[in-house]
């Protein structure tokens, strides 16, 4: 049984826990084959129709292991630093992204390198009021991957995304709720309600509709107007032919609250 990510189901919520305490979760082949694994599971399981990503212990994520770096020039070996981003960290970028259904970012703690990337790509983020995001890739003479730039820039002046990336600095939890970077900072004893509690809601919401909705805002942000328009139009198409929105429309000529299915 693996012990590096952790599984859960609970009814139509999915959680996916990085589970190595003892490094601060930090992500390792093994580590990104699993997730990768689990991503595709839940993307393909009607079922479930919200899914939770955090980690175990004080840290939500550190980034790329560097003692599993380190292990490759022990050997005498190149790192394949290419590789390791195109074919494992940002496989899981563009899942998440592309996720036909909400993810929400536990972020339980410290978040740094690689992790910031990680919990940006989610759609909803929670943070516990400690947790603090470290800009650590300056450290170690490297620069942002796993999307970092591309969510740090679409939130935050680019004055400070260059300040924070250049000087290798942190942000309070407080500071990352500031600059839009999380939705939502909560004290430690509020954490695990608030993360169900918003679980919960999107659990309840139009599935299919959230991840065409999904889509359409990744595309917005780099296309004009009359290209967004012609998506918007295929997209409202394949949402008019869903049970959810006959439940909607139902729900709505009877004056009662819908009750969604995903599908």
């Amino acid at each position: 049984m693996n012990q590096k990510v952790l599984f859960e189901v609970d009814e139509s919520i999915a959680k996916i826990i990085l589970n190595r305490e003892d490094v601060l979760n930090a992500l390792d082949e093994e580590t990104l084959n699993y997730l990768n694994s689990y991503l595709d599971k839940v993307f393909y399981d009607d079922k479930i129709r919200c899914v939770i990503l955090t980690g175990k212990g004080k840290a939500f994520c550190v980034g790329a292991d560097l003692k599993y770096i380190r292990s490759f020039l022990d050997k005498g070996e190149r790192f394949p630093y290419g590789e390791f981003l195109d074919k494992l960290l940002n496989k899981v970028v563009i899942k998440i992204a592309s996720m036909n259904k909400p993810v929400i970012a536990a972020i339980n703690g410290v978040v740094a390198g690689a992790g910031i990337g990680l919990a940006l790509c989610c759609d909803y983020k929670i943070a516990v009021e400690n947790a603090n995001f470290v800009e650590a890739f300056l450290n170690v003479g490297l620069i942002p991957d796993t999307a970092t730039c591309f969510y740090l820039i679409k939130n935050m002046p680019f004055a400070k995304v260059l300040e924070f990336l250049t000087t290798g600095s942190t942000l309070s939890a407080n500071e990352a709720l500031k600059y839009n970077l999380v939705n939502k900072v909560v004290k430690m004893e509020e954490f695990e309600g608030e993360v169900m509690k918003q679980a919960k809601i999107y659990s309840e919401l139009p599935t299919v509709a959230i991840g065409l909705a999904k889509r359409l805002a990744y595309y917005s942000l780099n296309e004009n107007l009359e290209r967004v328009l012609e998506l918007e139009s295929y997209l409202q198409e394949v949402a008019s032919h869903t049970e959810d929105h006959k439940e909607g429309l139902e729900a709505f000529i009877k004056k009662r609250k819908p009750v969604f299915k995903g599908k």
